[in-house]
């Protein structure tokens, strides 16, 4: 057999070196023309312009005090930590406050307004932070681990909306996790919304206890109603709760909770509330779906119906926003990745939201087509 081939053998190899050579032809003009194709992709074109250059910011927790915007954001920087579902990478360390008259307008940044070395009970990560004004005092809340690593939410006071701000001692009691909001009604009552999944350790006070060993995403029940927000009314001086924490209740417009597995509607972190046309607007992010949904209620405490999604997905892994009404037209504040490109280095956006005559919320899409 061998002398069979062994007399054929030339011809074979030229038409392997002649098929080879085609296929290596074919695979430049394949690789120059992906190339040509990459070289020729434009680059996007964002909606908004990050609101300031000189910091990475995100997070951005917007309100109106005395006729002017201020917005409270996290600072992010750049600690060297690699990107990880936990989190860790998130390495914040203190809160800037920035202002401006209007929007478009010129936009200040009022320097550090609180510190993580300011917090006694406080370890690291100062993540999303949140304000409130009451009777000549302005407060700051915000989530830190403390010594022990676990997620609280601690609030300080100042009498000026820029800071500094004056930590309490101790975090509030009652208030865990990630992400506080706060909100208040038309008749003075305050609420706090709070939590967040995956890094945000709300899976881990599901007993109503911290459990350092528990679950590192969610409660791993795809077909049970998933984790959600928690609300608690405030107490008058605003740095207790009235009463206990409860679940924020997001159901779909049959009656039906949205369930674990449903990553496009559940709750994942980032809650706002807004009041619009006396419908209570509670808004959030859907975490590694990377929407922006909105769901209404008739109390500020829900129940709530699922909606719809009113922004697409940003740049960046993380959406997380604030929403008001400034001189007649309302406002979306958001964050992406476009100053770094890197998902722990953001910076904040504003936008205009639309809110329709049906209670609706238009969709946003943070590009540019």
């Amino acid at each position: 057999m061998y002398n069979q081939f062994k007399t054929k053998l030339p011809a074979v190899v030229a038409l392997a070196v002649l098929i080879s050579a085609a296929g290596c032809e074919q695979k430049a003009k394949t690789a120059s023309t992906a190339a040509d194709s990459t070289a020729a992709k434009p680059a996007p074109k964002y909606l908004s312009e990050p609101l300031v250059k000189n910091i990475y910011t995100a997070d951005p927790s917007a309100h109106v005090f005395n006729g002017k915007i201020y917005v409270y954001p996290s600072h992010d920087i750049d600690a060297g930590i690699a990107d990880n579902d936990n989190g860790d990478q998130y390495a914040m360390r203190d809160y800037h406050v920035l202002s401006m008259d209007s929007v478009g307008g010129k936009v200040t940044d009022n320097g550090v307004a609180l510190d993580v070395k300011d917090v006694p009970w406080a370890s690291k990560q100062m993540w999303a932070p949140d304000a409130a004004y009451k009777s000549g005092t302005y407060y700051l809340y915000f989530p830190v681990r403390d010594k022990q690593g676990s997620f609280r939410i601690g609030a300080a006071t100042s009498k000026s909306p820029v800071g500094p701000f004056k930590a309490e001692p101790k975090p509030i009691e009652g208030a865990y996790s990630i992400d506080p909001a706060v909100f208040t009604d038309d008749d003075g009552s305050s609420y706090m919304y709070f939590g967040g999944i995956w890094g945000g350790q709300l899976q881990k006070w599901a007993t109503g206890k911290y459990d350092a060993n528990g679950s590192k995403t969610d409660l791993k029940q795809d077909d049970k109603p998933a984790l959600s927000c928690k609300v608690a009314k405030l107490s008058k001086d605003m740095l207790h709760f009235d009463g206990k924490a409860q679940d924020v209740v997001l159901v779909d417009k049959d009656g039906k909770q949205l369930l674990g597995k449903d990553h496009d509607r559940r709750f994942f972190e980032g809650s706002f509330m807004h009041k619009f046309n006396g419908k209570y607007y509670f808004t959030y992010s859907t975490g590694d779906t990377h929407y922006l949904c909105y769901a209404i209620g008739d109390k500020p405490m829900g129940k709530f119906v699922y909606q719809g999604v009113f922004l697409k997905p940003v740049q960046g892994w993380t959406t997380h926003h604030s929403i008001i009404e400034f001189k007649g037209k309302w406002y979306l504040f958001y964050h992406d990745t476009e100053l770094s490109g890197k998902n722990h280095l953001r910076n904040v956006k504003v936008t205009q939201l639309d809110h329709k005559a049906d209670g609706s919320i238009g969709l946003i899409d943070p590009f540019v087509k």
